[in-house]
């Protein structure tokens, strides 16, 4: 069976294995989720990620962080573009999560990056999804 949204997988996985309290989430790699894993991690909201090899497509393995309570670091992760109803926005209009606290992950011309990135190069693209 082929899976409609993998974007959407990832982070419901992600969402659910915080909620369960688990230290790490195996999920199905691809570029665009490499990518995105790797935004993650460059923002500390999660661990480390690692890939898996097997023998179909790989997997990635994401070690989720957890604060000193043990209360996880994302307290929340959305998909804003989907399939059916793609959101752009451009230069100038690239949003800011919880006034900075939380970053969106954009598709642009050059890779998957962050809202941040996007405003230091002035460039607008897909928005895939918000964390904060």
């Amino acid at each position: 069976m082929t899976m409609s949204d993998p974007i959407a997988d990832l982070l419901t996985r992600i969402r659910n294995a915080q909620r369960a309290g688990k230290r790490w989430v195996d999920i199905p790699a691809s570029n665009m989720k490499k990518r995105i894993c790797l935004i993650l991690k460059e923002e500390h909201f999660i661990r480390d990620i690692i890939l898996v090899s097997d023998d179909l497509q790989g997997m990635i393995r994401i070690f989720l962080s957890y604060d000193h309570a043990g209360d996880p670091v994302i307290e929340g992760i959305t998909r804003i573009s989907k399939p059916g109803c793609r959101v752009y926005a451009g230069a100038t209009d690239v949003p800011r999560v919880r006034g900075g606290l939380g970053i969106s992950i954009l598709t642009t011309s050059r890779g998957v990056i962050s809202n941040k990135i996007a405003r230091r190069f002035n460039i607008g693209g897909e928005i895939l999804c918000q964390v904060w």
